[in-house]
């Protein structure tokens, strides 16, 4: 499969998220557990931010936790999906939103692979499975490093390559399309950290398994967060029926106990932008990398 056929469709994608932000909260049961392992991770680290970006904040469900634990930092939260902004505003107790009690709040629809934010202007910045949606997941983690102030923490969680694996072996030699994203191995998000200039990066995973008692409730349930198929080798917008017949039938021999398994593998990540070093003067060091020949 080619990485133009993997490619995301952003446009897909914002329209995907809208549609689905009135039923993103009630179908994303993994999604809000994720969130809050994510927060009492957060408990056991020293971090005191200036401000906080939510990236890929969806419809918020960080941003209570958020502002509990950072009460005194304004909140920038980022998202592809207007509609998504605003049902995250709504989550907000009335007094919370309201100017002058509180640090504030700014909703803006942008692009994580390119941030409106300026530089060295965040202290944390938090990404709660939402990096899978990038294509260019390095400039992304480049794009978050320049936002970064010296000192402040990238934490952020996203999906490895075993998700929806039982989905893929299903479609496997039907129709050669795409119908899973690409998600990328833990050891190689990694790297791209250490290549990014972060320090001390943190990673470890854990394995999910939901059930389903027929693989259309995974399908509606993916359908219902956003979630369903906008790579660029996607099929046409209605598929066969003969497809989702062959489909349904593929995953049935995977049935277990009753009941149909979905594997989601998360990953967890967080590092440091590092402090700048300083010479005994305490004038900043800037290394200077001369060219060979």
């Amino acid at each position: 499969m080619s990485d133009d056929a993997l490619a995301i469709d952003k446009r897909e994608l914002a329209r995907s998220f809208a549609r689905a932000a009135a039923t993103y909260d009630a179908a994303a049961i993994l999604q809000h557990e994720v969130c809050s392992r994510m927060l009492d991770r957060l408990d056991y680290i020293k971090v005191s931010p200036a401000a906080i970006l939510d990236a890929g904040s969806g419809t918020g469900n960080a941003i209570p936790g958020l502002m509990a634990r950072h009460p005194g930092a304004p909140l920038v939260a980022i998202d592809l999906a207007t509609a998504m902004l605003e049902r995250g505003r709504g989550r907000l107790r009335w007094w919370q939103s309201v100017p002058g009690l509180r640090p504030p709040l700014h909703a803006v629809a942008a692009d994580l692979e390119r941030l409106p934010l300026r530089s060295e202007s965040m202290g944390l910045v938090w990404s709660n499975l939402a990096l899978q949606w990038v294509n260019d997941l390095p400039r992304t983690f480049a794009e978050m490093h320049r936002v970064l102030q010296p000192g402040g923490l990238l934490m952020f969680s996203t999906f490895g390559p075993d998700t929806l694996k039982e989905l893929r072996a299903a479609y496997e030699g039907t129709d050669g399309r795409t119908h899973v994203n690409r998600f990328v191995d833990m050891h190689d998000i990694g790297d791209m950290l250490v290549n990014g200039g972060y320090a001390d990066p943190v990673m470890d995973m854990e394995t999910f398994t939901l059930t389903y008692d027929h693989a259309r409730d995974l399908m509606r349930d993916l359908k219902a967060i956003g979630a369903h198929n906008v790579t660029q080798g996607r099929p046409g917008a209605l598929s066969p029926k003969s497809l989702l017949k062959t489909v349904v039938a593929n995953y049935e021999r995977l049935r277990t106990d009753g009941k149909l398994p979905a594997t989601f593998e998360v990953v967890y990540g967080h590092a440091w932008k590092p402090l700048p070093r300083v010479s005994p003067t305490g004038k900043r060091v800037i290394d200077i990398k001369l060219s060979e020949g």
